[in-house]
């Protein structure tokens, strides 16, 4: 019996059912080509990577019980919403181009658009710290805290020394980190704040024999809820390297945004993380009006109007991209976009070719310096097509631009932890606030033209003139987008 030639023969049986399971459980054909090219070429690993890797989870029962807990309580919190959310809608206070993207968002994730709120917008770690450390001092019922990093720096001290003090006066505090990116922190770390009354919750704990596959699906999602009428989100982890400010930072300037919410639209931010923490936690939360003191109805409609929108593997569609497709398809002037990490796969890439070839003013701000070569190579094959099209693209000089925003026209802003690529849209846990406001959008504007003056605008004529094996090799490297 020739053991090699059944060997053989079972291996490419293998290989064609799982090029199968590609074709049936991938959704996007770009990342499903990517996959089916590896598992071909580079035989037992591209298998292997696909099963740690390319499985979409989106539709796997590891989010079930996530899913039917997130049910359960948007059910409570419902009745109390909806009524409202259509009241705004009514009023005539949002731009009637965008009453499709408040409806598809409220209908697709359960968030009504909320009209009582006030925003600041804060430039930097060195903005955001200060303003958070006088919220979190002030705190009298509890503090619910979710990060991608955390850690235990200068900065992370000095929240944690808040967050034990406040446990110590009989606040509830609950401190949730993504265990990838928050792997800096220590066991003593944790053991302390637990110690102090802190409650404590890893999201999605790696372990060994799920190793691959838990690095996959991570909460990149920045939020803080202080007494339920308070919230912080954006692109800011807490993390000394994002404010400029302290000496022991390294000489790299990083240039981010956050914000500061105060009404109603904490609600929401409230029950992602009370949905999250319920994911992870032993330690259950029940619907409380403790904790959605801002969800009744409310009549004060002349603040801002704020609707935030989260996806995730536990989405049955990848609303964030959704939302940006639909803003920028309603923009009639500009659209500024800054991203640290711009890899916009097809739809994206068509929503903006048609923006720019319509005569809009559209702007990219993007990393002149990146923290991931591979990621800034894949996002340059991008770049040209674009530039064809007469969008303008701009490298920052400064430092490192991390901040994740978008401004259309003069009426809506986008702040939030989504980057433009397949991770954000396909496998993290993301949160982005939209802001249906004419000052919001203002003040991002002036913030963006202010990063344009320290940013390089790449010439179009030498870019298109590079060298063709620079093309070549963006292009290659834009295969693995699917994976970076």
């Amino acid at each position: 019996m020739n053991w090699t030639l059944l060997l053989q023969v079972a291996y490419v049986l293998i290989m064609l059912l799982v090029i199968l399971r590609v074709l049936y459980d991938t959704r996007s054909s770009v990342k499903a080509l990517a996959y089916i090219l590896f598992i071909v070429f580079v035989p037992f690993v591209g298998i292997f990577f696909y099963f740690s890797f390319g499985i979409n989870y989106r539709k796997r029962k590891m989010y079930s019980r996530k899913i039917v807990k997130d049910e359960t309580l948007s059910n409570l919190i419902k009745q109390s919403i909806d009524s409202y959310s259509e009241k705004i809608l009514n009023s005539g206070l949002t731009n009637n181009n965008y009453r499709n993207l408040i409806k598809f968002i409220h209908h697709s994730k359960f968030s009504p658009p909320t009209a009582n709120n006030k925003v600041k917008i804060l430039i930097n770690g060195e903005e955001k710290f200060p303003e958070l450390l006088s919220a979190l001092s002030k705190a009298k019922t509890h503090i619910h805290v979710e990060y991608y990093i955390y850690e235990n720096d200068f900065t992370g001290k000095a929240i944690a020394e808040i967050l034990i003090k406040k446990a110590k006066e009989g606040v509830e505090v609950r401190f949730l980190y993504d265990d990838f990116g928050s792997h800096g922190l220590s066991k003593n770390f944790i053991k302390r704040l637990e110690d102090s009354g802190v409650q404590t919750a890893p999201f999605y704990k790696i372990k060994w024999y799920a190793f691959a596959n838990r690095l996959n699906y991570r909460n990149h999602r920045k939020i803080i809820v202080i007494d339920g009428a308070v919230g912080f989100v954006g692109g800011i982890n807490i993390s000394d390297k994002y404010r400029n400010d302290l000496e022991v930072k390294d000489n790299l300037y990083w240039r981010d945004t956050h914000l500061e919410i105060k009404g109603q639209a904490t609600s929401y931010l409230q029950y992602l993380f009370v949905c999250d923490w319920n994911f992870c936690s032993v330690n259950q939360l029940e619907y409380n009006d403790i904790y959605f003191p801002l969800v009744k109805e409310s009549d004060s409609l002349e603040k801002e109007i704020v609707q935030i929108v989260a996806s995730g593997p536990d989405s049955d569609q990848p609303v964030i991209l959704y939302s940006l497709l639909e803003a920028i398809s309603s923009a009639k002037k500009r659209i500024y976009i800054t991203s640290p990490y711009f890899i916009p796969g097809e739809s994206l890439m068509d929503a903006l070719i048609i923006a720019a070839q319509s005569g809009l003013d559209v702007k990219i701000l993007v990393p002149g310096v990146s923290d991931s070569n591979l990621v800034n190579t894949a996002a340059s094959s991008y770049y040209s097509e674009l530039i064809k099209c007469g969008a303008q693209i701009y490298k920052y000089d400064k430092g490192f631009v991390h901040a994740k925003t978008m401004v259309v026209d003069d009426d809506l802003a986008i702040v939030g932890s989504a980057n433009m690529d397949y991770r954000s849209f396909d496998l993290n846990f993301e949160v982005n606030a939209i802001l249906y406001s004419r000052k919001i959008a203002k003040q991002l504007i002036e913030a963006f033209e202010n990063d344009l003056k320290v940013s390089t605008k790449i010439d179009a004529k030498s870019w298109l003139e590079r060298p063709k094996y620079l093309h070549l090799w963006e292009k290659m490297v834009r295969l693995l987008s699917p994976f970076l």
